[in-house]
């Protein structure tokens, strides 16, 4: 840590819930808290068990959380006020607010709290690395390394609520960190799917959280264009992955491996696609599954020039493929965990009955088990059935309800 402007906090002071704009350090060697994350009450235990009287920093208490990159970037303008802020993230315009969960949306949602927070706290953190790199601050791979290890534990614990939150988590204004997170939960499924051995499988979910690192070496306003790109701005585009590539080999000194994930993520199963053109199984077998991930990821999250698919036209889309950009067996493991209706989707049954889906069951892609949002009578169930649709034979999906019509129908 800097010796400039390190000030000495009194631990008696500290709260539940206070954030700081610049990380939080027990010692020289010891990180509290990253800048942006909220100080829980495990970290106040933990100081009052090891006898810590003060901790240091040199940011301040920051008013309200808020997406870090857009903190950062706040910060060096106002240190330097005839400069622009610096292009980061998608965050660069400011802090967007979280939206407001609604009465359909998962327990976890609606009261954010358990694997929910755990899962916002990650993309936050995230958010962290990604302002770190985008303003020329140090990368720190142990940090990175701590958010693969929780992620991978997150997933082995509560896998179903993770990918449920894929398709109807609420956090807003972190979209690089949010779409990064999502695509390495889904990575992880399917290398664990493939049995992939779990050195393996960690390198991978290293990969995927770091593989969009390089846009952040572009200029914002081609990230966020509307409409189509010029041929010269697809081509500048296409450099990313050469960017993430350096960052991750040079810059945090990981191994091939795990930057072979991100460089070739755009490559194509039949050689059609980029930095380099190559094809099959020469691609790193990371890369073709980050490729399925990151392909359904990009389709069920909000873009600027476009809204999202729900997840079954997002599983259709996957299987018309036609073996052309991503890998068969790939693909297969893919639509194994996830199935036909992805866990988190809103449902209409046979019988009119709305419900969202909480279970995919193994062998049976279009049967999984859902829980009744609104009953055939058209009302509102607070803690609805659970119907298991392989055993129960009475029901079937009729068809895949975007969530925007719901809420219209529940207004």
């Amino acid at each position: 840590m800097s010796e400039e402007k390190v000030k000495d906090i009194p631990v008696s002071i500290l709260k539940p819930g206070m954030i700081f704009t610049e990380p939080v350090y027990i010692d020289e060697d010891n990180l509290l808290v990253p800048p942006g994350i909220a100080i829980k009450q495990k970290d106040l235990s933990r100081l009052g068990s090891w006898g810590i009287k003060t901790v240091q920093t040199t940011g301040g208490l920051a008013k309200t959380p808020e997406p870090i990159a857009a903190a950062v970037a706040k910060q060096k303008h106002n240190k330097h006020s005839d400069a622009p802020p610096p292009a980061d993230s998608e965050n660069a315009a400011g802090p967007a607010p979280e939206e407001e969960p609604n009465e359909f949306d998962a327990r976890e949602i609606q009261e954010n709290k358990g694997s929910y927070r755990e899962y916002t706290a990650l993309i936050k953190r995230l958010d962290t690395v990604f302002s770190h790199a985008a303003t020329g601050i140090a990368l720190d791979a142990l940090v990175i390394n701590e958010l693969t290890n929780q992620l991978l534990g997150a997933i082995r614990n509560e896998r179903d609520q993770f990918v449920g939150y894929i398709l109807g988590g609420k956090v807003s204004g972190y979209e690089l960190a949010k779409s990064s997170v999502n695509s390495a939960i889904l990575a992880a499924m399917v290398a664990q799917e493939l049995k992939l051995p779990p050195h393996k499988v960690m390198k991978i979910i290293t990969g995927a959280l770091l593989h969009d690192i390089g846009m952040l070496r572009l200029p914002k306003e081609i990230l966020a264009k509307r409409g189509g790109l010029s041929q010269e701005e697809v081509k500048l585009m296409r450099t990313h992955p050469l960017y993430t590539y350096r960052i991750i080999s040079k810059e945090l000194n990981y191994p091939d491996e795990v930057g072979f994930v991100a460089l070739q993520h755009h490559e194509r199963w039949d050689g059609q696609g980029y930095p380099a053109s190559i094809s099959g199984e020469n691609i790193d077998i990371g890369a073709r599954i980050l490729s399925v991930a990151d392909a359904f990821e990009a389709m069920v999250s909000k873009r600027p020039y476009r809204n999202s698919m729900v997840g079954y036209e997002a599983m259709k889309a996957l299987m018309s493929d036609n073996q052309s950009r991503f890998d068969p067996d790939v693909l297969k493991a893919f639509i194994a965990i996830m199935g036909i209706y992805p866990i988190g989707s809103i449902v209409v049954l046979n019988d009119a009955v709305i419900a969202r889906v909480t279970e995919v069951l193994p062998g049976s892609p279009l049967r999984p088990k859902v829980q009744i949002l609104i009953d055939k009578f058209g009302q509102k169930q607070q803690n609805g059935e659970i119907l298991n649709l392989l055993t129960d034979k009475t029901h079937f999906i009729s068809r895949a309800l975007n969530p925007k019509e719901l809420v219209n129908r529940g207004a």
